[in-house]
């Protein structure tokens, strides 16, 4: 045992993916505000945190050996969780002494797989980043849209990475595609705003049937944070989540939303602003009970959690 573990001060190695994701950014978030126990060093850490599962493999076998291990696991889709990726699961299994969810359901797909210790805390959300803004009227002459618009956002990838046509079926784009073709009929005014890479089967469905639409690649944060503001509804449509961080966003933001019963709508929605498709008229954002409960996961507090995760594996 080192002497830095003896005096019970921890070092944390996190790894980065490089994927121009969220991940990316927690990671960047975490050592912004965590100098004093992490490392980029990985020789110099006490516990490596595989921040994606998936990147296990680039991480040294001999680090993963002589270091206490933390993996976080965002979501399993068993219907494509074949015989290779559970094999390739119980090889990383046998490195790691902890797991973390960001959600309450994965945290029992995960108890399918393992009996090791699961931590289920939802990813941190920057307040500095995410705010509501209160001049509606001069955001939305900035962005191109009329006050009268009806605007109904979607941020996340909806298309197949493997041919850039086909439906990412467990982000549910044809259920937002149907659910936004019934809010045409009711509303003329509707227009989608759109933004995030890889949205090529959802324009495709709007084009088709001439619903508006405006679409905003590649955006920064703080433009992200003005397009969350104008909206009138955010939507998520996922059949299968971790987070998503969508949520804690437009929460905080106190964009109306509503959701799907997916990762940690349920954590922090009211059951009211939950849908199932068929029943979609029947959800209605709650918007203070949402921004409410975002709240306990703004920063430190929310990032307490996870230093408090850590203590707990470093002293045992």
């Amino acid at each position: 045992m080192s002497k830095r573990t003896k005096l019970n001060i921890m070092k944390i190695y996190t790894n980065k993916i490089n994927e121009s994701w969220i991940i990316d950014r927690i990671s960047e978030e975490w050592y912004e505000n965590n100098i004093n126990i992490s490392t980029k060093k990985i020789n110099e850490a006490d516990i490596i945190w595989i921040i994606a599962n998936w990147t296990w493999k680039k991480i040294p076998k001999k680090a993963l050996r002589k270091k206490k291990v933390v993996a976080s696991v965002y979501h399993i889709d068993f219907e494509i969780f074949g015989e290779t990726e559970k094999q390739d699961f119980y090889k990383m299994d046998k490195y790691v002494d902890q797991y973390h969810v960001i959600s309450l359901k994965t945290e029992e797909q995960l108890k399918r797989l393992t009996n090791k210790k699961i931590v289920s805390i939802p990813f941190w959300v920057n307040q500095k980043n995410w705010y509501h803004i209160e001049d509606k009227e001069k955001l939305r002459s900035k962005w191109g849209v009329r006050n009268n618009d009806y605007l109904v956002g979607s941020f996340q990838r909806d298309t197949e990475g493997s041919d850039l046509t086909s439906p990412k079926l467990i982000k549910g784009p044809d259920l937002l595609v149907d659910i936004l073709k019934k809010i045409k009929s009711e509303n003329n005014n509707l227009k989608v705003v759109l933004a995030g890479t890889r949205r090529q089967f959802v324009i495709k469905k709007l084009q088709e049937l001439n619903i508006d639409f405006k679409y905003f690649e590649m955006v920064g944060i703080e433009d992200l944070n003005e397009l969350y503001n104008i909206l009138d509804l955010y939507i998520v449509s996922s059949r299968l989540e971790g987070g998503p961080q969508a949520i804690l966003e437009a929460s905080l933001i106190k964009t109306p939303i509503i959701s799907t019963d997916v990762g940690i709508a349920s954590e922090i929605l009211h059951k009211s602003s939950i849908y199932v498709p068929d029943n979609i008229d029947k959800a209605e954002p709650m918007v203070e009970y949402a921004f409410k409960n975002s709240l306990n996961h703004t920063i430190p507090s929310g990032m307490e959690k996870y230093r408090q995760m850590f203590r707990g594996l470093n002293e045992n």
